[in-house]
């Protein structure tokens, strides 16, 4: 199978292991997120939003990085769905914090198809740089590399699992406020791995993804900062059944 294959494959694997996890929390567990809106144009926005940031951004950096080529970047699509989604909001005058029920599919969908990075090999073009570290992994050139994609995922599901735990015991502030967690926890380790990556850089050594990684947390810190108390009334939704 070709890495651009296996790359699809665990794409469509990622959005139904994410979907199965949001069903999971709201059908299964009866989660009760804060209220929020699914309506057709908050839906198309957000994937409006997804797909234009990941091909924007990876594309970005692939021409920064002297490989000038169509790409896609998750960390795009996130950033993308987020200021897509907001900017409707903002069109519609709606106030509600509508994340939260997104933050488990988010940890899970990374964790998923990063595995499919990985496995694409070098054609993907999220491979680390060269180390002499026993678990660096050799994509087939000779050259052992940082397998920076499972660093990520690992990253990911480890937020997943912390993140579950607290749900499952009821904390209401992981409950409310989850999304902007699992978004900040998401771009600080991207942050940390892009400096194992081969990437050009945009300003100092710092590249496209370091910049828009920190972007992530500093808007998951202004988020987390005047969200409401966790379990405002006024903002939470029956348990769904």
């Amino acid at each position: 199978m070709s890495g651009l294959a296996v790359h699809t494959l665990f794409d469509v694997l990622a959005w139904i292991a994410a979907g199965a996890a949001a069903l999971w929390l709201t059908r299964v567990r009866k989660i009760a997120f804060p209220a929020a809106t699914t309506d057709l144009p908050y839906l198309a926005a957000l994937i409006l939003g997804a797909g234009t940031g990941a091909v924007l951004f990876g594309t970005l950096n692939m021409i920064v990085s002297g490989v000038p080529a169509v790409a896609r970047s998750v960390e795009g699509a996130i950033a993308g769905a987020i200021l897509a989604v907001e900017l409707y909001k903002q069109g519609i005058g709606l106030h509600l914090r509508t994340g939260a029920r997104f933050a488990l599919p988010l940890a899970i969908g990374v964790a998923v198809g990063r595995i499919g990075c990985h496995l694409a090999g070098l054609e993907d073009f999220t491979h680390g740089t060269p180390t002499a570290l026993p678990w660096a992994h050799d994509f087939g050139d000779g050259i052992p590399r940082h397998p920076v994609q499972l660093y990520e995922s690992a990253a990911m599901a480890l937020f997943a699992i912390v993140y579950v735990v607290n749900v499952m015991n009821r904390d209401a502030a992981w409950i409310d406020r989850g999304f902007y967690l699992a978004v900040g926890f998401y771009g600080a380790q991207r942050f940390v791995w892009e400096f194992l990556k081969p990437y050009g850089t945009i300003l100092g050594p710092f590249t496209v993804f370091h910049l828009l990684s920190a972007a992530l947390v500093v808007w998951a810190v202004y988020m987390l900062s005047t969200a409401k108390k966790p379990g405002d009334a006024n903002d939470r939704a029956v348990a769904e059944i």
